[in-house]
């Protein structure tokens, strides 16, 4: 696979950091999961069946797990050893706990030159920031991301996922990534670091670039397209269709299969900055027409016209779409002791070295034993470590 016989020693807890190290693990790398003595708190959290937490289960498949005390010395005595022999780190930690531990830049150097280590925190490690405490929530509030969605006359809203948890992993994967190629053409690791909020400061794509160039601070604009329209949700006569005619040319298809094909040269719809002034009008007119048949009917009609559409999906009817499970993305994978789990599939297809579920998400501690033995510890000497709460 892409990362077999890469070792990651994986720190984090929640979702941003698991979210990476389940990515990585996914594509080959060996993920051991450090676990407090408490475990990972996703671990009670979420829909519980048959003992197992599904929130667990998705984003620590493919990982091993220790229990290990690092308020202990012989606990990170441990983690040295572990360091010595991997090639990536990735912690979640507010900026400095990792130093604090003993673990500071030049002390992860000497242990181990080529290591990768990534940094997911809050707001960066530097700044006025940096030592507040960081969720998802804040990170969309501060980030301005919060403040574009939703309806105009409405408040802020926030995404419903934990979006920027999920930017965040999915930025840290890739700097790893990128870091050891490097690393295996030098011998030479770096320390990279991915913050919530700049994730989603980046994600602020075309709504940033508007501002910069005009100075002007963009209303929320609900399921209307800042720079588009028609664009977003009308009601069909038993539901709701949503499309998406970014430019001249969809608009124009858009109005043949609507049977108004002198708008495309009306002055008021003629261009897209003609439509956006006169959004109102013309949202009325092409809900009018949707409004005649079934979602089903439009759905099928606009796709064989080649404007971009689709219904609007619950969770239950996007786990029976037919292209999504074409797409194998939910999927059953065995978990010893607890039957069949339901879980995402794999987003990235890779057509020489596919992503596989290889481990289901450890028992808390499950390979302490066997991490331990790998490392020179013998029986006696575990039971020990055992005995005195460090594992």
């Amino acid at each position: 696979m892409p990362l077999s016989g890469v070792r990651v020693l994986d720190l984090t807890r929640v979702l941003s950091g698991p979210f990476c190290t389940a990515l990585l693990g996914d594509l080959g790398a060996d993920v051991l999961k450090v676990e407090a003595p408490e475990g990972d708190s996703i671990r009670g959290q979420g829909a519980i069946k048959d003992g197992l937490s599904g929130y667990f289960a998705q984003f620590n498949r493919n990982k091993r797990s220790i229990r290990l005390d690092l308020r202990k010395a012989e606990g990170r005595e441990i983690l040295a050893k572990l360091i010595a022999e991997s090639d990536v780190l990735v912690e979640n930690f507010r900026p400095g706990v990792l130093a604090r531990l003993g673990f500071g830049a030049d002390r992860l150097k000497e242990l181990r030159p080529s290591l990768v280590t990534c940094a997911i925190n809050g707001f960066g490690s530097t700044g006025p920031y940096k030592d507040r405490p960081a969720f998802d929530f804040i990170a969309q509030a501060l980030s301005g991301f919060m403040s574009v969605n939703g309806r105009a006359d409405d408040p802020p809203l926030r995404s419903g996922l934990p979006i920027s948890d999920l930017v965040a992993g999915l930025y840290a994967a890739l700097s790893i990534t990128a870091a050891i190629v490097r690393a295996r053409e030098t011998g030479k690791g770096q320390q990279t670091e991915v913050s919530l909020t700049n994730g989603m400061v980046s994600m602020l794509s075309f709504i940033a670039t508007n501002y910069f160039a005009s100075g002007i601070v963009p209303p929320r604009s609900g399921n209307d397209h800042p720079i588009a329209a028609p664009y977003g949700l009308y009601p069909t006569r038993d539901g709701e269709i949503a499309i998406a005619p970014p430019d001249d040319v969809f608009f124009g298809r858009l109005m043949d299969v609507l049977g108004m094909p002198d708008l495309k040269t009306d002055p008021l719809y003629k261009t897209q900055r003609d439509r956006v002034a006169n959004r109102t009008r013309i949202n009325a007119i092409v809900g009018g027409k949707f409004a005649t048949e079934t979602t089903a009917y439009w759905v099928e009609t606009l796709n064989a016209a080649g404007v971009p559409c689709g219904p609007v999906n619950t969770v239950e009817q996007v786990f029976q779409d037919p292209q999504v499970l074409e797409q194998q993305m939910v999927m059953d994978v065995p978990h010893p002791g607890h039957g069949i789990v339901r879980m995402l599939g794999f987003p990235m297809k890779l057509s020489e070295t596919p992503c596989t579920v290889r481990l289901p998400a450890p028992a808390l501690g499950q390979h302490t034993d066997a991490v331990l033995g790998g490392l020179g510890y013998t029986p006696d000497a575990i039971a020990a470590l055992r005995a005195a709460m460090v594992i």
